[in-house]
């Protein structure tokens, strides 16, 4: 995949600064995997299973919510830590080789959906103090106002949808 060099990792960070990322700091692989990928606020977004795609689907998610969309930062870090969740769990556990991404405002409510080819409902399951896996869709729900899980005729579309002010 020639043109993509640098997208999961910016050159020239540690893995400790990558660690310390926010959507509140303007960054510049977001704004190249917009260019590269697509806006999806437009149509779609297909890309590929790989756990490296959720970075992918990060960056995507913070520049349409703060340069797009002009919310606030708050806002724009829970949106982008529920898409990779949502993203993790179509990468980890559909089988499938791409999953795509769409995010949609209307009037007070922001929408991302992450489409995959699976028929299989995800599972919100409890959560104790002491898990390492297994709080994705835990985070959804106490994060999101509303998700859910849409099927289709070949696969199924979960989503989450956020109040937001509108200014």
């Amino acid at each position: 995949m020639a043109g993509l060099e640098g997208i999961e990792q910016p050159r020239g960070h540690s893995r400790a600064a990558a660690a310390r990322w926010s959507p509140a700091v303007e960054d510049e692989q977001a704004l190249k995997a917009l260019e590269l990928f697509g806006n999806p606020t437009e149509a779609e977004v297909p890309l590929p299973s790989r756990p490296e795609s959720a970075a992918t689907a990060r960056r995507l998610a913070q520049v349409v919510v703060l340069r797009t969309w002009r919310l606030t930062p708050k806002l724009a870090e829970d949106a982008v830590l529920l898409v990779s969740e949502l993203v993790g769990n179509a990468v980890r556990h559909t089988g499938a080789r791409v999953f795509g991404l769409r995010m949609r405002r209307r009037p007070g409510w922001i929408r991302v959906e992450v489409r995959d080819p699976s028929r299989g409902l995800p599972c919100l399951m409890p959560v104790q103090e002491m898990d390492v896996s297994g709080r994705g869709l835990f985070l959804v729900d106490k994060l999101s106002d509303r998700w859910g899980v849409d099927l289709l005729p070949r696969g199924k579309t979960t989503w989450f949808e956020m109040r937001v002010a509108d200014r």
